[in-house]
Order: C-alpha cells, then structure tokens, then sequence
C-alpha cells in the first residue's frame, strides 16, 4: 500500500507541495548570499518529510531557488547521505570505516542481517526497520557504532543489537 507524503499531493503525475516545505526552504535560501548554498538544507528538508528524494522534488528545488537542475541533480547523486529509495519507519545506519571496522563492525553488520532478515539497502516485511553502511558518524570513541533514526549507538555487539532494536518495536 502506498501513501501519499504529508508534504504533497499528487495532482496526475505531477507533486504539489505545501506552503509549509515551500515556506521552509525559502527561509533556509535566506542564509546563503548564493542560491546554490540552499540546495544541500533543501534537499534535506525534503528527504526529512518524503523519507527519500525523486526526480520531481529535484526539479522543484531547481525551480524554488532558481537554480540549474543539473546542478542539483550533481549536488543530490555525489552524497550518499541522500536515498533515492524510502526506508524503513526506522533507518539504522552502520559504520564501517576503518575505526568501526577494526573494532568489530563486520560481524555485527552480519548479526543485524540476520536479525532482520534483509540486506543493506532493503526493508524488512513490516516496513519497521532498513539499514545502510555508513562511511563515517564521527563517533570513533564508541566504535563500532551506529545511528538509529538521529539516536546514536556506539560500543556495538550482536548482543547490544539485540537490546536496542528490542526499543523499536
């Protein structure tokens, strides 16, 4: 079953937005002297209502900033904290650079595959829970570590998973 975001409607194939995201990203374009340092908390805004990006949100950051499409395309495919596909109610992103690698992130990466049931990238059955590999969460002194929607966790075991993801549910 799909529903539609809170933040559009659908009108045919076209996606009409609310004053509200309307209204939030004009005010984050009044920071910036340059239109172009709007597009990045633009997108965010987006993705933070929606759950992911499309091509007809791009456009219309284009459109409300007035800036080239091609440069928020280029700007929403070369970082990877953007999806292109929704998560699940609860997005768990998983360290794996060097420092959460060395103390431990594969076998726990492996134990949350498990324990879910699905692999990087997909959404469990009931849509709860999704996870990605995350280059880096800044939080080396707690490695391996972990973000559960904005919630960090850090000093992870297969056992520790088991706890948090019991808070979830």
């Amino acid at each position: 079953m799909t529903t539609e975001p809170k933040f559009c409607k659908t009108i045919g194939e076209k996606m009409m937005f609310s004053d509200a995201i309307i209204d939030a990203i004009r005010k984050v374009r009044t920071k910036y002297p340059e239109a172009q340092g709007a597009v990045l908390p633009a997108l965010h805004i987006i993705q933070k209502e929606y759950g992911s990006l499309s091509y007809e949100a791009m456009r219309f950051v284009s459109q409300t900033l007035k800036v080239p499409e091609s440069d928020v395309f280029g700007t929403a495919t070369f970082y990877s904290l953007y999806r292109w596909d929704r998560p699940g109610r609860h997005l768990i992103q998983i360290c794996h650079n060097l420092s959460c690698t060395l103390m431990g992130a594969e076998p726990v990466i492996k134990h949350l595959e498990q324990k879910l049931g699905v692999h990087e990238g997909e959404v469990t059955k009931d849509g709860r829970f999704s996870f990605i590999r995350m280059e880096c969460i800044g939080r080396c002194d707690g490695a391996p570590a972990m973000l559960v929607n904005d919630e960090y966790h850090g000093n992870l075991t297969p056992e520790r998973i088991d706890e948090i993801l019991k808070k979830y549910e």
